[in-house]
Parts: structure tokens; sequence; C-alpha cells
């Protein structure tokens, strides 16, 4: 019998592990699964940090619990998915969100800031990637991996922004969505990726305050900057029933900003 709206977006039942959940996008996208039924475990660096986001999911009725791990260390990724299935059993979506950025020209960026960007917003990515696969989705058949891409991976930066590592890590993140999603689609498992436009976020502030956000929220042509809301939709659909035939993708999520730009 074909499933109600309702019943394909509903996600009771099922567990994800959200990367980077202690604030921002990765905080918004834990309160979208766990809105929508699922148990939530969010992971960042900063125990004190995960403690108020857990509060926060919990006092929304979520059903969450957090680990520390830092992803640039691969011990510590090891620890954070043998952790998790231990302690909540499968994970059925994963959401790869941890990130870093870091701004210089290119001509004077520093190596070892070029290699933190990569591994942890690409590297980090694919191994967590690899080991909750093996340890639960391809003895199931089944799972969503979310990848945090940016628009920032689909081409240069307008004049003035200089994050050369930052940009060529997005883009691998969006052609590393393509591939995986390409090679594990026989295991029943399903990859996409999400493509931030300018939101106000921590990480973000540095870029917000030398363009001027009301200047990037102008250049949009929605005419604004994304809010709290903005990637629940996305998010939902990728890990719910609903996204079941779509693999392989990414979408922009930015106000239309990369119709203009030529992304």
């Amino acid at each position: 019998m074909t499933r109600t709206i309702q019943q394909l977006f509903d996600l009771k039942g099922k567990t994800a592990l959200v990367t980077g959940g202690s604030r921002g996008l990765g905080l918004q996208m834990a309160h979208a699964l766990g809105e929508a039924g699922a148990r939530v475990v969010i992971s960042s660096r900063k125990a004190a940090d995960l403690e108020a986001a857990t509060a926060e999911l919990q006092a929304a009725g979520i059903d969450a619990r957090w680990i520390a791990a830092d992803c640039q260390d691969e011990t510590q990724i090891k620890h954070l998915a043998d952790e998790t299935l231990q302690r909540v059993g499968d994970v059925d979506i994963l959401v790869n969100n941890a990130g870093a950025a870091w701004g210089a020209p290119a001509e004077d960026h520093p190596v070892d800031a070029w290699d933190k960007v990569m591994d942890l917003n690409v590297r980090s990515y694919f191994i967590l990637s690899q080991l909750i696969a093996k340890g639960s989705m391809i003895p199931r058949r089944t799972g969503s991996i979310i990848n945090t891409a940016s628009i920032a991976g689909l081409g240069g930066n307008p004049k003035g922004m200089k994050t050369i590592a930052y940009n060529t890590s997005k883009g691998a993140v969006i052609n590393f969505t393509r591939a995986l999603a390409a090679e594990w689609g026989a295991h029943g498992i399903r990859v996409n990726a999400i493509c931030p436009g300018f939101f106000p976020s921590k990480m973000t502030v540095g870029t917000l305050k030398a363009m001027g956000e009301d200047k990037l929220a102008a250049n949009a042509p929605l005419g604004r900057l994304g809010d709290d809301e903005d990637l629940k939709g996305i998010t939902l659909l990728y890990a719910a029933d609903a996204g079941k035939h779509i693999t392989g993708q990414w979408l922009a999520v930015d106000g239309g900003v990369s119709i203009i730009t030529g992304g």
C-alpha cells in the first residue's frame, strides 16, 4: 500500500549520527532529524558545547545524546564510530558535517592550514563513512549518508574572499558524494550532499564581517541569508524514505546565490 507523505517523512525507530552537531548547521540538522522522530547522537570536540546542545535537543522532546571526538584525529574518529555503535546500535543516518575554514591568499596560504582543512572537511568524511557503513549499513543493506558541502565548492569566490583550501575541500566533498553513491548504491546506501550558502555561524563570522552581511544578503535573489530553519527540509528529505530514490545529488540552499554566480 502506498504510504502517506507523513509516513514517508517519519523517522521513528531510526538513529542518526551528526558530526559538528553541537552548534550552527549541524545542530539545525540534528533538530530536523530528531523532530521527525529519530534518535540523535551528536559529536564535536568540546564536551561543554555538546552538553548544552544535547540539553536543547532534549528540551524539544528529542532522544539525544553526545560523544566528544576530534574528527581531525583518525583514532578519535574510530572511537566515535565504535562508541556510537556500542551505545545505540545500528546507525541509519550519518551526517558528515564537521568542518573548518581558513582565510589566506593562495600564494601565502600555510600548507599546514591546507592540510587541517582537507583532513577535517574531506578525509574525516571518508573515514567515518567507511566505518559506519562497514559496521552497520552494508550488513543491513540500508542507510543514508548526508555530506555538508558548500556553494564554495561550486566555483570561485566573490572578490575579496580568499579561502582556497575551503573551496577545494568542498568541491571534493561534492564529487566524493557522487563517487560513493555510485559505488554503495549496490548496498542500498544513499549518499547526498547539501551545499549551504551564507548562514550566520561561528565559522562564517569572518567572511560576513569582511564582505558585509547586508551586502551578501542583498546579492542573493531572495534577499537574505540562511536561517535556523533553512536546512531542515532538505536534511529530512535526504534522510527519510521520501527521498529513497535520490542518491549522488547535491542541492544548493543559498537563496539563489549560485544561480547568478555560475555555480
